[in-house]
């Protein structure tokens, strides 16, 4: 092979690794659990490559923060979701899948906005969702 062909070729193979390569995986998550989450919206961010809603959650005397990973802009435009699904001071209820390591983080589920909407995949809600952690 000529040293042009090579250098092709491995452009070709670097520049088709980069999608690859920008998203990343949901292994951090337990698929196989859900957590239904009740509290007061913190922060929304609408943004790429995934929307975040920050929840702070009662739990007995304290607070507890949680961090909600959504989908990507397109995908939850297309299921329904504006930049003011979520606005701070909303209470809300969240399904989550939780992070293997016990952090208050997880991927959303489904949830229930302030105004009544549900968002999110129902085929995906299990009825064993546990409240509160």
């Amino acid at each position: 092979m000529s040293s042009n062909t090579l250098r092709a070729l491995a452009l070709s193979v670097m520049l088709g690794a980069l999608p690859a390569g920008a998203h990343h995986s949901f292994a951090t998550f337990d698929m196989g659990k859900e957590i239904k989450l009740s509290g007061t919206v913190r922060e929304f961010r609408w943004q790429n490559p995934h929307v975040w809603i920050y929840l702070t959650v009662k739990q007995g005397a304290n607070d507890q923060e949680w961090e909600i990973e959504g989908g990507s802009l397109l995908g939850l435009k297309r299921e329904g979701w504006t930049r003011d699904s979520f606005k701070p001071g909303d209470k809300v209820t969240i399904s989550i899948h939780p992070t293997r390591d016990g952090s208050h983080s997880g991927s959303y589920v489904i949830g229930v906005t302030a105004d009544g909407k549900t968002l999110g995949h129902a085929n995906e809600q299990q009825t064993t969702a546990t409240p509160n952690k």
